[in-house]
């Protein structure tokens, strides 16, 4: 039972890193129905902002996911305003291919510039061991779990107590109806993009200190996992999103601790077919009929 426990420690540390990247699938999505794969670069751009500034400039690690979050939500509106824009009245299937070309765009240019090899995130903080009982928590684990319940209470005020996170919902249900009632959809939507890369970014940083290691690489299994952790929950949900997250990271690590360590990944995509079997819009997704 103690290490059940211990796993639902873990599980809900990595879950805390797949809510966050989750929060921006299911945003966007939310807002304008599409996917954006190029999440999980931008995530991956994240990362790489904030070893340059810990390693070669020594920055506080704080200071340095500020300046990360920054300009991940500039990355993210250019990327928006440049590719996504020209093709908002396309069809979806233009939009996706659209998406999976800057994803690539986003990696091969950091891997073209800096190489493909894994780089080790110095630790800018000391890591100490707390014990609950036999249940060991490490302040990694805190850091990550403490500045991802700030940051979904922050965007829960956003969302649900600001003029923008009002029009946010509005353009969600109906982008059309919102601009005749005088809302910017364009600056809405761009809001949403910055929002949600803003947090791939602090998410980045915090893979970084968590695991010791980043790569070009990095984004496409983790952004995979936090879209099936968005899907889960329900896109355009989140609070789907969030769970989603939890989900996933406690799933994985417990087939982990049952010595499934080479079936996580098809256990986590299993669930994937089994909830869009079951409920194919998600935990929290609402059943919405579209006309012909």
């Amino acid at each position: 039972m103690q290490l059940f426990l211990q796993q639902l420690v873990n599980g809900v540390a990595l879950g805390s890193i797949y809510a966050l990247m989750a929060l921006g699938y299911t945003m966007v999505y939310g807002t304008i129905k599409l996917i954006n794969f190029a999440h999980a670069d931008i995530f991956m751009m994240g990362a790489f902002v904030g070893y340059y500034l810990v390693t070669v400039l020594e920055m506080n690690l704080f200071l340095a996911m500020l300046i990360a979050m920054i300009f991940c939500a500039i990355l993210g509106v250019v990327i928006e305003r440049v590719a996504y824009k020209p093709l908002r009245n396309s069809t979806r299937v233009a939009s996706l291919i659209t998406a999976i070309g800057v994803s690539y765009f986003l990696q091969n240019t950091m891997i073209y510039f800096l190489g493909p090899e894994v780089r080790a995130f110095p630790s800018p903080l000391e890591t100490s061991i707390y014990r609950i009982g036999n249940i060991v928590i490490n302040s990694k684990q805190i850091l990550v779990f403490a500045i991802t319940v700030i940051l979904m209470i922050l965007l829960y005020i956003i969302v649900q107590r600001s003029k923008m996170g009002k029009a946010m919902r509005a353009v969600a249900v109906d982008s059309e109806a919102s601009q005749l009632m005088g809302i910017d959809v364009n600056r809405v939507i761009s809001f949403t993009f910055a929002l949600g890369s803003g947090l791939a970014g602090i998410a980045g940083v915090l893979v970084g200190v968590y695991y010791n290691s980043i790569s070009p690489g990095m984004g496409t299994a983790l952004g995979l996992k936090a879209f099936v952790a968005a899907v889960v929950g329900g896109v355009g949900s989140i609070p789907g999103a969030m769970v989603g997250g939890y989900v996933i990271g406690i799933l994985e690590t417990i087939v982990t601790f049952m010595g499934g360590s080479m079936y996580k990944d098809a256990v986590v995509y299993g669930l994937l077919i089994v909830i869009l079997l079951v409920l194919p819009s998600g935990l929290f997704g609402k059943n919405v009929k579209e006309k012909v």
